[in-house]
């Protein structure tokens, strides 16, 4: 039974009072659904009241009566958002589908309220203008809020503001539409095919039945392009009309170049350069790898072949299959290892925190703590698959840090369920790419859990989007350590560690099938790209799902990329850039790559357990978030600009 179904009865709404819990974490048994909507009516209007009270304050602007008071407008919504909005992706019942259906206009409403409020933004310009003699932290939170308004409208006239707003509610309601059809497709998916949509890449390695292959592959491939009630193929094409003309309002040729304005990158040409000499470099991988597997199959190779034979590759140049690793990479003992690089690396304590309450039977809790027991923050662990999580893996802060106040952070996963197989009487065991997941899932935690900062808008991962994966990327570096493996790759049947001979073949094989890991990440990452460099004209041309094929076969063709590879993810089931953030951003994987990989480097040079390079680190990055701006603290930590060749290096492209 999910907690958040509890029936518990109350006269008060629990999002309304004070949590009398462990470190203020959400009292999960307490919460029912029919509390949410009343919650966030509330939190709502508590947060009108406050920042009509910053436009009314007499006093001269200020960075505490302005900005510090905006971060602190809206207590009530942040309680019930921090709950309400990781929920919705783990535990989406059909009553939460509802609500997020009907909440998402009202708090897009509400922040389009605020950052249209002239009075409100001629405050912050004020505080932005005299910025001088601000802490720098200050001077980045300032900066952040200032460009919000810019970025949301403040400047249009009327007719502009009124479309801007309907834009923005319109959008607000299309990527939820698409996050729910791609659940119900996945779920459609794993009852047409008996496969979870995370079992797929698995299955496609080792399923020796091709046609079975085709058949799984024409599934996963066609998600939420079949034409039923879940097609996502009319709501991308609008989503992507609404983002064109909100850039054109806004004075931006397209939605790109408007989404690249405020990141490390600038502007779409810049992405374009970094992006095409990858793929290139991945296709001309991609046809070696081609020519051996063709070689072992005796035919021609489809999409639908290409993990399987890739695998057969790997054990032949590797002797190595994924059936010999799995048994030492048991969900349990994986997290352990995270947990035990995280200790060494930058001295500090994890341990189970079973007083706090969880939100599911397979969740758990651990408190994160400096070696004085100084309170770090909570952590939830919630890994495995179920039917009312969405796909994917992800970090997010169900409370965030500021002054006085520490993060509550939860990772979120789909790996094999322990026991889902009945007949196995086995826990869950995690593919070498489950393992590097897992480590770079909790990578972003500390990101989040080691800030210093004193403000919400800039602590943590609240970074430039093409610079916060630098941190979970560079975490997955330590997944295979050897010392880090010795503390937890153990067979969980005998106990025995890992055999260092395994470990070497593990190491070697990372850069194997790079060209297809690399083209399909690179594939994804233009395809996203040349979706929002179109402007609202041309936009207009197209009309239906035909429309879109062809530009994928297009955009595809264009780039060079194979016809035995497709992109990571079509268009229609590209969750990242329609329903996670990621609109012409996705290319931030491999841009902040380079500067994982490059600082990675310095690590190795230094020797991995340098504590003076560890604490630098941890001082230049983690704790500093987004309070400073990302080149400069790059080139604080590394004496020097990234490497891009560093990229091509890791992968074994050069």
């Amino acid at each position: 039974m999910l907690l958040t179904m509890s029936a518990c009865k109350t006269n008060t709404n629990i999002f309304l009072e004070e949590w009398d819990t462990p470190y203020g974490t959400a009292p999960f048994s307490r919460i029912t659904e029919d509390q949410y909507l009343p919650a966030f009516k509330a939190g709502i209007d508590e947060a009108r009241k406050n920042i009509q009270a910053i436009v009314d304050n007499p006093e001269a602007p200020n960075f505490d009566n302005t900005v510090l008071a905006y971060e602190n407008a809206s207590p009530i919504l942040d309680k019930v958002q921090g709950v309400f909005f990781n929920l919705s992706e783990s535990e989406s019942t059909p009553r939460m589908q509802a609500i997020e259906e009907e909440v998402i206009p009202m708090v897009t409403d509400l922040e389009n309220d605020i950052f249209m409020n002239e009075a409100l933004f001629a405050r912050v310009k004020t505080v932005y203008e005299a910025s001088e003699g601000l802490t720098r932290e200050q001077q980045m939170a300032v900066k952040k809020l200032y460009q919000n308004f810019e970025r949301n409208g403040v400047g249009l006239d009327e007719a502009g503001k009124k479309r801007f707003a309907e834009i923005s509610t319109r959008l607000g309601t299309l990527s939820h539409k698409f996050g729910q059809n791609l659940l119900a497709e996945n779920n459609a998916f794993k009852d047409a095919t008996g496969l979870t949509v995370s079992e797929y890449y698995d299955f496609m390695s080792s399923c020796p039945d091709r046609a079975r292959r085709e058949e799984v592959f024409k599934a996963y491939s066609a998600r939420c392009n079949n034409g039923n009630a879940h097609d996502n193929n009319a709501i991308v094409l609008e989503i992507l009309k609404l983002r064109a003309e909100m850039a054109q309002l806004l004075g931006y040729p397209t939605f790109a170049a408007f989404q690249l304005s405020n990141k490390m990158a600038g502007d779409p040409a810049t992405v374009d350069a970094f992006l095409q000499p990858i793929m290139d470099a991945a296709m001309r991988k991609a046809a070696e790898e081609k020519a051996d597997m063709e070689k072992l199959a005796g035919h021609q190779i489809e999409a639908w072949d290409w993990s399987y034979y890739a695998e057969k590759v790997r054990a032949q140049k590797y002797a190595l299959d994924e059936s010999q690793t799995k048994p030492y990479f048991q969900a349990d003992s994986v997290l352990k290892g995270v947990f035990t690089a995280a200790e060494r690396i930058y001295d500090i304590r994890i341990a189970p925190a079973p007083e706090v309450e969880v939100y599911n039977p397979t969740v758990s809790a651990y408190k994160l703590t400096e070696p004085d027991g100084t309170l770090i923050g909570i952590f939830y662990k919630d890994y495995y698959v179920r039917p009312t999580k969405r796909g994917g893996a992800w970090m997010n802060n169900f409370r965030d840090a500021e002054t006085g106040v520490r993060p509550v952070i939860v990772n979120v996963c789909n790996f094999p369920s322990p026991g889902e197989d009945p007949t196995a009487a086995q826990p869950s065991l995690l593919t070498i790419d489950n393992v590097q997941t897992a480590f770079h899932e909790f990578g972003h935690a500390l990101h989040g859990f080691l800030t210093r900062s004193n403000y919400k808008s800039v602590s943590g991962t609240s970074v430039a989007r093409d610079f916060v994966e630098m941190f979970s990327q560079f975490n997955e570096n330590f997944a295979f350590v050897p010392e880090i493996l010795q503390a937890y790759a153990n067979d969980y049947r005998t106990g025995e560690p890992i055999p260092q001979e395994l470990v070497e073949k593990i190491r070697k094989s990372l850069k194997f099938n790079q060209g297809f890991s690399t083209g399909e990440l690179c594939a994804a990452s233009i395809l996203d790209m040349k979706w929002h460099e179109l402007s609202a004209e041309q936009l207009s041309a197209f009309n239906g799902p035909d429309d879109i094929r062809a530009f994928e076969e297009k955009v595809c063709r264009e780039m060079g990329l194979v016809d035995q590879i497709i992109p990571r993810y079509r268009t229609t089931y590209f969750n990242h850039i329609f329903n996670s953030g990621y609109s012409a951003g996705y290319y931030s994987y491999l841009w902040s790559e380079v500067l994982a990989v490059d600082a990675w480097e310095k690590f190795l040079a230094d020797g991995v357990f340098n504590k003076a390079t560890a604490d630098a680190f941890r001082k230049t990055f983690l704790e500093v978030g987004g309070g400073e701006e990302p080149m400069v603290l790059y080139r604080r930590f590394r004496g020097s600009e990234p490497d891009p060749s560093a990229l091509m290096r890791s992968r074994g492209l050069e």
